[in-house]
């Protein structure tokens, strides 16, 4: 898993380098990039970050006019990330670099490999869950 996690990051870093983005602004734009704003704590969460390296980053994106943010609607106290639209034709620009150049699977492998991984994710979060319960 270490040497696939390697290879996956070196291939992602060649091609987002190109571009101008590292792989931690890929992660953020990518979470970003499904249209709903995010909460900076989820966002952290799904970006390996913690807190205050995701405020300099999304500070940065917001220097670069890619995101902007907004205070939550329904919770005053939170602040949700969100894409302008530079952002987002910056986003598609990049996503399609990177998949252009992503090796593809055999038949149907690659949604093998997806529902896979999910499931791996999904049994050690909830294993996680279980072992911090108190008995």
């Amino acid at each position: 898993m270490t040497r696939a996690e390697r290879l996956v990051a070196r291939r992602l870093q060649e091609v987002l380098e190109e571009h101008g983005c590292s792989l931690d602004a890929w992660r953020v734009l990518s979470l970003l990039s499904d249209g709903e704003g995010h909460p900076m704590t989820a966002v952290a969460e799904a970006a390996f970050l913690p807190p205050p390296t995701l405020t300099k980053l999304v500070d940065h994106l917001v220097d670069q006019n890619h995101v902007y943010r907004r205070v939550d609607p329904l919770d005053r106290r939170r602040i949700l990330a969100h894409l302008t639209p530079r952002g987002e034709t910056y986003w598609r620009r990049v996503d399609r670099a990177v998949r252009d150049r992503w090796p593809a699977l055999s038949d149907g492998d690659d949604e093998l490999l997806e529902a896979l991984l999910r499931r791996l994710v999904a049994t050690l979060d909830a294993s996680a869950e279980t072992e911090s319960r108190p008995a």
